[in-house]
């Protein structure tokens, strides 16, 4: 029989960055992962502390970038790598108005900070009203990100990779397959449907694609231009574009209907050719009140999850893992808008 403090079930953000929370605290764990791309995998990697449709901010976005930026410093210390790009982000305006919302916006006292006021008119780009850029955004290098830590893990016999069974889960005698654990955090994004002890949380898919272009005249530099969409560079002659939004249409393929739209949208101020190298989509777990869900079951109280990261996976899944930490080991409640018992009220 092996004993571990800790299990993970899951292969995204929420699993990866608390596993790191585990080994910065010398705590020891195994995580299931079944090798699937989860949607954490598929992402953007956006660091964005603005909601660029409306030029607004979200709760706890400093304290939330700042804290990525210092465990990605910490995390370096493991795997030899830091995957911050400082590459902020350059939002095209559509028009007048917009440019003079940005501004009204840039002088309140909770977007000063993020909202810079002097306007920039970029190259190969058709963007007649300019753009502003996103102080403080950054983009995370998911690849390098997700192949190292699980690299690290495996080489360290963290990782197991296979399916978790949970009918070879007994809860009351905390053991799974030989492993006798303290707790056990499941962090399965949408997965979690299939979970019995977590299938009722109240998460909604929301699928994203994105797509792999070759742009027939690159970017001058390394920045990400938002539109629509996203739009920045990957390897030496490819970049990303992406992501689409759909709650409707949530077939486990590609929506060719969500492919013409991401077409469409580059092509309005890229003026250039450009050719599709590849397409990808994901789920991601979403809430109504767009706050991640976590917290312990109700009958079985090493039980624990942790969900519900949306669109903001990166910040959300590193800062909250903290927050769930400190519940386990230090007794810390967890703030009210990220507990699950917000929803048995």
């Amino acid at each position: 029989m092996e004993y571990v403090d800790y299990i993970i079930v899951g292969d995204g953000y929420a699993a990866l960055f608390f596993a790191y929370q585990l080994i910065k605290n010398q705590k020891s764990f195994r995580i299931f992962s079944e090798g699937n791309k989860s949607a954490s995998q598929v992402s953007a990697g956006m660091i964005n502390p603005v909601v660029l449709k409306k030029f607004t901010t979200f709760w706890k976005a400093q304290e939330q970038i700042d804290f990525l930026k210092s465990s990605l410093s910490e995390i370096e210390a493991y795997t030899g790598k830091n995957y911050l790009i400082d590459a902020p982000i350059h939002r095209i305006f559509h028009d007048e108005t917009e440019q003079k919302l940005w501004l009204r916006k840039a002088e309140t006292e909770e977007l000063s900070y993020f909202l810079d006021r002097d306007f920039r008119y970029l190259d190969v780009f058709n963007n007649p009203y300019g753009t502003g850029k996103v102080n403080r955004s950054a983009r995370l290098d998911v690849k390098g990100f997700f192949n190292d830590l699980f690299t690290f893990f495996e080489e360290r016999s963290y990782l197991i990779k296979e399916k978790f069974i949970y009918e070879q889960l007994d809860a009351l005698d905390s053991s799974y397959k030989g492993i006798n654990f303290k707790h056990i955090i499941f962090c399965e994004g949408m997965g979690v449907k299939n979970n019995p002890y977590f299938s009722e949380i109240p998460v909604s898919p929301n699928k994203g694609h994105h797509i792999k272009v070759k742009l027939s005249k690159p970017l001058p530099e390394d920045i990400t231009v938002k539109k629509k969409h996203f739009l920045f560079p990957v390897d030496e002659d490819r970049y990303f574009y992406g992501g689409t939004y759909d709650r409707e249409q949530l077939h486990h393929h590609i929506d060719e209907t969500a492919v013409q739209q991401l077409k469409n949208g580059l092509s309005e101020f890229y003026p250039f050719d450009f050719e599709i190298d590849e397409t990808h989509f994901g789920f991601r777990p979403t809430v109504k009140d767009r706050r991640p869900i976590i917290g312990r079951h109700g009958d079985y109280k090493n039980l624990y999850v942790f969900n519900g990261l949306g669109a903001r996976g990166i910040l959300n899944g590193c800062y909250f893992s903290a927050s769930l930490y400190d519940l386990i080991e230090k007794g810390i409640p967890l703030p009210e808008e990220i507990d699950l018992l917000r929803f048995k009220k």
